[in-house]
């Protein structure tokens, strides 16, 4: 039986970010897909997660695993397929450490990815996004940080792994205030941000502490934020904004719906899809066609333009019932 816990060290820490220069957001997406895992394997075994083996991990195992995803953590199509990839590239890994378990990773490899749907996206109003950005007590340190963060998320159609990363110097205020981001896929890209942007970034810096960490916004123990501090704060001024913006009531909104609203504000604001992907960070033009099948405007002056054909009209007579009987 072969320990696993020494080889997905050695695949966090030397593989990904040494042998493959994965970004640190990588790095802990595979960790906390491998974390998910090896919860569920002890469970299954009985065993704590560290005195898990490599041969315990086979395709039914991870099998079950993908279904326990979706049926008792409610995960969509899409983070099962996220988690699969992770697990691939740890067994891909192990073949050549391990060729004694050639098999048992074939049996792995061959597991489908899901097929996702393709939703529509339904971004937030100017109205909604108001309400939200007014919900924050600017008369407090953490209400200015909280009203600086869902601003530059928004505006600047932030991802929050590029929110809770960016650090200080990525800012600059100057005469013209723009943002440095080092965004997913390692794609850098240089943003201007609104006057009431740099003011709300500004009001936050004054009040800042000098904490050692090089962040731009911190928690109130002077650490830089985390993920889940971002959604706390961001449900938090979504229950304010409710009270002036009872739209609001009932909506799923999820930080990554900021960015969504962005895009489409941007795309109403130019109609050109190759902004939309430079002000985003996308690879490809086509990721952001999705604000295109969202948007009804195009698509209403599409069919304005279009001649309809002209039909021979007529007048429907309702036949007698007993005629009609008879017949049947």
């Amino acid at each position: 039986m072969t320990p696993i816990a020494p080889h997905i060290t050695a695949f966090l820490c030397e593989r990904l970010p040494v042998q493959c220069g994965a970004s640190i957001h990588t790095c802990d997406s595979y960790a906390y897909s491998f974390q998910l895992l090896f919860e569920f394997a002890s469970r299954r075994f009985g065993v704590t997660p560290s005195a898990l083996y490599l041969e315990q991990i086979d395709a039914r195992l991870v099998m079950d695993f993908l279904a326990y995803l979706e049926s008792e953590r409610g995960n969509s199509a899409s983070t099962r397929n996220a988690r699969l990839a992770a697990i691939k590239s740890f067994v891909r890994f192990i073949e050549f450490r391990i060729p004694a378990l050639l098999a048992q990773t074939r049996e792995i490899l061959a597991i489908p990815t899901k097929k996702t749907d393709q939703s529509l996206v339904h971004p937030l109003s100017m109205v909604e996004i108001q309400a939200i950005l007014d919900a924050p007590d600017v008369r407090t340190r953490l209400g200015l940080r909280d009203r600086a963060m869902l601003h530059l998320c928004f505006a600047a159609g932030l991802r929050v792994s590029e929110l809770i990363g960016l650090p200080i110097t990525a800012i600059c205020l100057q005469s013209t205030p723009t943002i440095q981001i080092n965004g997913k896929g390692r794609r850098h890209r240089s943003l201007p941000l609104w006057k009431q942007t740099t003011e709300d970034v500004r009001a936050w810096l004054a009040v800042r502490s000098e904490a050692a960490v090089p962040e731009l916004f911190i928690s109130a123990q002077d650490r830089a934020m985390t993920r889940m501090g971002f959604v706390y704060l961001l449900r938090k001024a979504v229950q304010r904004a409710m009270a002036t913006c009872p739209s609001l009531v009932g909506k799923q909104i999820a930080p990554h719906l900021l960015r969504h609203s962005c895009a489409m504000m941007i795309y109403q604001a130019t109609g050109d899809l190759r902004k939309v992907a430079l002000w985003l960070g996308h690879a490809n033009m086509q990721t952001a066609e999705i604000y295109l099948r969202a948007d009804p405007i195009e698509k209403l002056e599409t069919i304005e333009a279009v001649v309809p054909p002209s039909l021979r009209r007529g007048q429907f007579t309702v036949p007698d019932r007993l005629i009609a009987a008879l017949r049947g």
